[in-house]
C-alpha cells in the first residue's frame, strides 16, 4: 500500500502540485477539503492533512468515487502515515447565519488550526482558506491531489460517522445514517411529512424542497 518516490506508480500524478511547493521550498504542506456542503441536515466538516513529504498512498482518491470499505480502510492509514490530521465542525445555526460557503470555509480553518505540526502551504479543494498562508485552490483537487485527496477521506469518514452513530439515533426516522442528509427523495418525504428537525438547515429547505413545499419547523 506504501511506497515512497516510485515515479513509475500511476499515483505519482496525484503529488504534482505537492512537488511543486517541496521545490518552491515548502515542507510542510497541508491538503484541505470539506464534506457536507450540499446538505440538507447536519453540520459541514472539514479535515486538514499533512503527509511525509514523497509518500505514495495508493489509491487515494475523491472520496466519494470510494467504497465504504476503501475509504475505511484508507481512513486508518492515512491516520497511521499522515504527520498530522485535524479536523474543523461548523454547526448548522452557523451555516444559517453566515451562509454555507463561508460555514464550510470557517470548519476549513478551524481544521487547519488543529494541526499539531504547522504548515507552511496549503492545497485546498476549490477555496481559499481565511489565514496567512500561502496556498493553492485546485478545482478538483480531490481528484487531483493526494493531500486534498487524503482530507476528503478524513472527512468524509469523520462526517459518515456522524450520521450513523449520533444524528441517526437522534433522528431515527430520516434516514440519516442512509442519505447522510443529502435530499434524496425519502429525505424530503419524511420531511414533508414530520416536519424539519433542529439539525435541518432553515436556509436549504425552501431552495431544495421548492416554495411550495416548506415543511413544518419544531
Amino acid at each position: 500500500m506504501l511506497d515512497y518516490e516510485q515515479e513509475e506508480n500511476k499515483t505519482i500524478d496525484m503529488l504534482r502540485y505537492e512537488r511543486e511547493a517541496w521545490e518552491s521550498g515548502a515542507e510542510y504542506i497541508a491538503g484541505i477539503d470539506e464534506v457536507g456542503r450540499g446538505c440538507l441536515f447536519g453540520d459541514v466538516v472539514a479535515a486538514a492533512v499533512i503527509l511525509p513529504k514523497g509518500l505514495v498512498l495508493d489509491g487515494v482518491n475523491d472520496s466519494k468515487k470510494l467504497s465504504d470499505k476503501k475509504r475505511d480502510l484508507l481512513y486508518d492509514i492515512i491516520m497511521k502515515e499522515a504527520l498530522a490530521v485535524g479536523v474543523g465542525i461548523c454547526d448548522v445555526e452557523t451555516i444559517d447565519r453566515i451562509n454555507i460557503r463561508q460555514a464550510s470555509r470557517l470548519a476549513m480553518k478551524k481544521a487547519v488550526e488543529q494541526l499539531v505540526v504547522a504548515p507552511d502551504h496549503l492545497l485546498v479543494d476549490a477555496e481559499t482558506v481565511d489565514l496567512p498562508i500561502p496556498q493553492l485552490s485546485i478545482i478538483k483537487g480531490d481528484a487531483n491531489s493526494q493531500s486534498i485527496g487524503a482530507a476528503s477521506i478524513i472527512a468524509k469518514v469523520t462526517r459518515d460517522r456522524m450520521c450513523k452513530e449520533v444524528w441517526d439515533e437522534m433522528y431515527p426516522e430520516y434516514g440519516i445514517a442512509v442519505h447522510k442528509g443529502y435530499a434524496t427523495k425519502f429525505h424530503r418525504e419524511q420531511l414533508l411529512a414530520l416536519g424539519a428537525t433542529p439539525m435541518h438547515r432553515r436556509s436549504f429547505l425552501g431552495k431544495i424542497l421548492g416554495e411550495q413545499e416548506q415543511p413544518t419547523l419544531f
